[in-house]
């Protein structure tokens, strides 16, 4: 066991764990209206505790034990095989299980942007248990368990594929089930606090640090260039959103930089380790831009009320890292370098193949996870429920009392 590197991997779980509880929260509950605060906090607390049951019953095993190219076995699952002496790799396998945990959570949490303000809460549980064991813990395998996408070489060092476009497609295909809100897209409310939302994404940007360099499993130079890279992507397309809305509308505005904030996390996340800093710069700049005109693309284009943009942040951001990571990594502009006898062009591939692979899965698997919950519990509030607002309606109780 390496000390430092076991201090630096529980540093970055509770990192990961801020990045939802309380960040994500209160950056998705800052969007929605002030009667529906509550629901939404809610739905990541729950989401939160339910995922850290079901990862340790199953998900983790399914994840990260032996098996086959496409599925882990059950050998650890309840951590039955696993003492507290047991290591993987240099540090110790239950910081290792708890590192990865965080990243179970986060990832259904994420997908939480896609549907509030309508949703049953019965049904965001049932969908966020069945999905994390149908699409999370597959992919995983396939990518960071030594599955078949990890035997190609696929770039992905912290979740461009496993999290981000997992999420984002499996949100878009729920929101487009579920419907849009009251009035979308014409009568829409703005969001009730902004600065809720501008400090959760602070405590979202802060917790990146751990999720990224985290995912180094050590605490060494490529910790350390994956945080600069990080930080530098972040930065940058925040800029760049505030400008094309400066440009575009006269007037920057609070929601649209701490967007960018996050469209730069999401599109450097699978590349965190492999690029530079010119890397981050350029990868910083594509996805605030691209990013940007996917929301457009989302709402006004398809009619589909992802109402917090997260397939056009996290699924869009994560599939343009993901590509442009293969053409990065080279040395040429400042990245580790491909693995010899590797093309950017064979990389290129690789990643496409990848990105095709968990796109098509996230969406197949999600269309069967919604029919389930449509026959178990229903998907959607009735009109009453969604006008007086779920605070009261759902769970008795209001965000802003007099």
């Amino acid at each position: 066991m390496d000390g430092a590197n076991t201090a630096w991997i529980l540093t970055s779980t509770a990192l990961v764990l801020f990045m939802t509880l309380p960040g994500l929260a209160l950056f998705y509950a800052g969007l929605v209206r002030s009667q529906n605060v509550l629901s939404v906090l809610m739905h990541c607390f729950s989401i939160a505790c339910l995922m850290s049951i079901l990862w340790l019953l199953l998900g983790y095993s399914l994840a990260f034990d032996d098996g086959t190219s496409w599925i882990g076995g059950l050998q650890k699952a309840l951590l039955t095989n696993v003492g507290k002496n047991a290591l993987s790799g240099d540090i110790p396998e239950t910081v290792f299980f708890m590192f990865q945990m965080t990243f179970a959570i986060i990832t259904p949490a994420l997908i939480v942007g896609a549907y509030p303000e309508r949703i049953k809460f019965s049904a965001v549980l049932l969908f966020s248990a069945i999905w994390l064991i149908l699409v999370y813990a597959p992919v995983t395998h396939w990518i960071w368990g030594g599955g078949w996408l990890a035997d190609m070489g696929i770039l992905d060092f912290a979740g461009g594929l496993v999290v981000h476009l997992t999420a984002g497609a499996s949100a878009l295909l729920l929101a487009k089930h579920l419907g849009g809100r009251r009035g979308f897209p014409n009568e829409l409310h703005p969001p009730h606090n902004p600065g809720m939302t501008m400090a959760g994404a602070c405590m979202l940007w802060v917790g990146w640090f751990g999720f990224n360099a985290g995912s180094a499993l050590a605490a060494n130079g490529d910790a350390g260039m994956a945080m600069l890279v990080t930080h530098i992507s972040a930065a940058t397309a925040s800029l760049v959103w505030l400008v094309i809305e400066w440009v575009k509308f006269g007037k920057p505005s609070l929601i649209g930089i701490v967007t960018g904030t996050i469209a730069g996390l999401a599109t450097i996340t699978p590349a965190s380790g492999f690029v530079g800093p010119i890397g981050a710069l350029i990868i910083g700049l594509a996805g605030g831009v691209v990013c940007y005109y996917a929301v457009g693309v989302v709402k006004q284009k398809l009619k589909i009320d992802d109402s917090l943009d997260v397939f056009a942040v996290h699924g869009i951001g994560g599939a343009l890292g993901t590509l442009l990571v293969a053409f990065l990594v080279d040395t040429s502009f400042g990245g580790a370098g491909l693995v010899e006898g590797i093309t950017m062009g064979s990389q290129f591939v690789t990643q496409l193949t990848g990105l095709v692979a968990v796109l098509v899965w996230s969406l197949i698997a999600t269309f069967v996870i919604i029919q389930i919950v449509k026959v178990m519990t229903g998907l959607r509030v009735s009109d009453e429920e969604e006008l007086e607002g779920l605070d009261i309606t759902a769970h008795g109780e209001s965000g802003y009392n007099p």
